[in-house]
């Protein structure tokens, strides 16, 4: 039987304390990150800390080296961008049921099928999956926000196109509340009962940054199309300290941005 994170926040501290370390497990390959969306072969092992942490992800595994010598990387620091009119994804996303929720031991992804995708730029991009980190991965003039969603689209020819959204503490956000009950708090998956709207993450605001990058996890592939909104979601704090009591830190830190640039479209 599955146990659900409100479940696991009734437990002693020492067993929360247990299962915090959990997140530093090898992660399962179907799919694990944005990568999986391409059927990347991924290391067998790697964690946000330690010696198979970011500043190692580049020895682990020749595909990795990205990871290490790449010019796009991501997260990035979204300051310094050029105001432009460039256009948003279209969201084109479809409430489903049947998804899965999956702990695999560095986030909790949300694996769905005829969600629906987005366009960009006159490419339809298909939604495969999304996830969460927390602390988020990309900052906003140096600002970390305390969650972050990441939905990861892959084209026909295996492009792909990764929007994020950016939580702030505040109100609860109802989008999560099926997710946080159903999902493992071990490594595992459990069937969504609930239908999945993506479209309740999204802001009311359509604001985006846009710039070029990578995966931001091995094998930090540079892949992907970033659109992360400009205006945050709330989520309230038992919904934050909920994730963070299995994830305290899934965050790869933010990368150089080199000679790239950012774009913004004001919302």
């Amino acid at each position: 039987m599955t146990v659900s994170i409100r479940a696991s926040l009734m437990i002693s501290a020492i067993a929360m304390a247990a299962l915090t370390a959990a997140f530093a497990a090898p992660e399962k390959d179907a799919p694990a990150s944005e990568d999986d969306a391409k059927a990347t072969t991924h290391p067998a092992h790697w964690t946000y800390g330690g010696e198979a942490g970011p500043e190692h992800w580049g020895e682990l595994a020749p595909v990795n080296k990205p990871c290490t010598i790449g010019l796009q990387q991501s997260p990035v620091d979204l300051s310094g961008a050029v105001s432009a009119s460039v256009p948003a994804p279209i969201p084109k996303w479809i409430p489903t049921h049947g998804g899965q929720v999956v702990n695999n031991g560095h986030t909790l992804q949300v694996n769905v099928d005829s969600a629906g995708g987005v366009r960009l730029e006159g490419k339809e991009y298909a939604l495969k999956q999304f996830h969460f980190h927390h602390p988020s991965e990309h900052t906003i003039d140096g600002k970390a926000y305390p969650l972050e969603v990441h939905f990861v689209h892959a084209a026909a020819d295996g492009d792909l196109a990764v929007v994020g959204v950016l939580f702030e503490e505040g109100a609860a956000n109802p989008a999560l509340d099926p997710i946080w009950s159903t999902a493992p708090v071990k490594e595992g998956e459990a069937a969504m009962a609930a239908a999945i709207d993506p479209l309740a993450f999204m802001p009311p605001k359509v604001g985006v940054f846009r710039y070029e990058g990578s995966l931001t996890t091995p094998p930090c592939s540079e892949t992907v199309h970033w659109t992360v909104m400009s205006t945050p979601v709330t989520a309230s704090p038992g919904q934050l300290a909920a994730f963070a009591s299995l994830f305290p830190w899934n965050a790869r830190p933010v990368q150089p941005l080199n000679r790239r640039y950012i774009l913004k479209t004001a919302g």
